[in-house]
């Protein structure tokens, strides 16, 4: 978005609107940090705002304030489609194309004749919105979300709620600000986010030190199943729906698993495998470490992509058919593989 555009926001904003904030599908910290920090600044300021999730996200996000009222398209479907036909905006968050939300929902904002505002950071966005915030080289949508109420003039409105949640974002995509993409600019904003409320040792703690039982018992599952092609720098993870309802799986059990399959000494890429009978495919995330671009890999061989060094894909041929295919494409990237500059 350029400055005129902007200032197009800003007075679009102006007067009370009814809005409807849209993360992707399978909703990460990212997605719903963004939303619900979008929900918090524009309910302040006078709109009537819905949050529409696709579906249900991990219970390690459902502390954030507000998250309750969040609606889920596949189980309020009505509800849902209620707010999106009364909507004059609807704000894409976190994805770049419509099929990010699901087949039914995407025919729903098919049908929507008000305005699109995508804030985003994955690679090639589809041409849907009218206005379009994107930008890959930031590491998280909610890093966006704050470049955006600096742009509307709107940075000192950010209150307890909105810095947690985008925190919360920031935090999560980022692998705590560990990844390649955390920049001075990040850490500059993480400060003036603490700065206005964001408790960042409470939300550490509510994100990642209330696992469950069962949940650390299919990390040591998913660990036993891990398996390196050391030729290649390449390391895999498979999950059956066996092994996944034999420790009792909830959504989020298998967020951030194949990061253990990345801090392997020598391993530049890393993939978890895991089979989803109910959906009839195999979820796939793909994570690399260098200039091996997974987002290439993925949306050429798995029907997915995302970011160079995070994506993900879907395969729908059997788990064994899956991991098969993709043993026989590796070998193809040896070159790539063994040159990426942090081997």
């Amino acid at each position: 978005m350029n400055e005129r555009e902007y200032k197009e926001v800003k007075e679009l904003l102006s007067s009370k609107k009814n809005i409807v904030l849209v993360p992707h599908r399978n909703p990460d910290g990212d997605a719903i940090g963004a939303s619900l920090a979008m929900y918090h600044y524009l309910q302040n300021t006078g709109h009537n705002v819905t949050v529409i999730a696709p579906n249900d996200y991990p219970s390690f996000l459902k502390w954030m304030p507000k998250s309750k009222d969040v609606l889920k398209f596949d189980m309020q479907n009505r509800q849902s489609k209620r707010a999106i036909d009364e909507a004059s905006i609807v704000f894409l968050l976190d994805f770049n194309a419509l099929h990010r939300v699901g087949s039914d929902m995407e025919n729903t904002l098919k049908d929507f004749e008000g305005t699109f505002i995508m804030i985003d950071h994955h690679q090639q966005p589809d041409a849907i919105a009218k206005y379009l915030f994107s930008d890959t080289s930031i590491c998280s949508t909610c890093q966006m979300v704050y470049h955006f109420l600096e742009n509307i003039d709107a940075v000192d409105s950010i209150d307890t709620s909105i810095a947690t949640s985008l925190y919360t974002g920031i935090m999560t995509d980022t692998g705590s600000f560990r990844f390649a993409s955390t920049t001075s600019t990040t850490h500059r904003i993480i400060a003036d986010l603490i700065d206005k409320g964001a408790n960042n040792a409470l939300i550490h703690n509510n994100v990642y030190d209330t696992n469950s039982y069962s949940r650390l018992q299919l990390l040591g599952c998913a660990l036993s199943n891990l398996k390196v092609e050391e030729t290649l720098k390449t390391a895999y993870i498979t999950l059956t729906q066996q092994e996944l309802d034999e420790f009792n799986y909830q959504k989020g059990d298998t967020e951030g698993v194949v990061n253990y399959a990345l801090s392997l000494n020598g391993v530049i890429f890393a993939v978890i495998f895991i089979e989803d009978v109910e959906q009839k495919i195999v979820k796939i995330s793909f994570r690399s470490k260098g200039s091996f671009s997974v987002n290439k890999f993925a949306r050429e061989h798995f029907n997915g992509g995302g970011h160079d060094n995070a994506a993900g894909g879907r395969s729908e041929i059997s788990l064994n058919e899956t991991v098969s295919k993709f043993l026989d494409i590796l070998p193809n990237y040896k070159t790539e593989l063994l040159n990426s500059y942090e081997a």
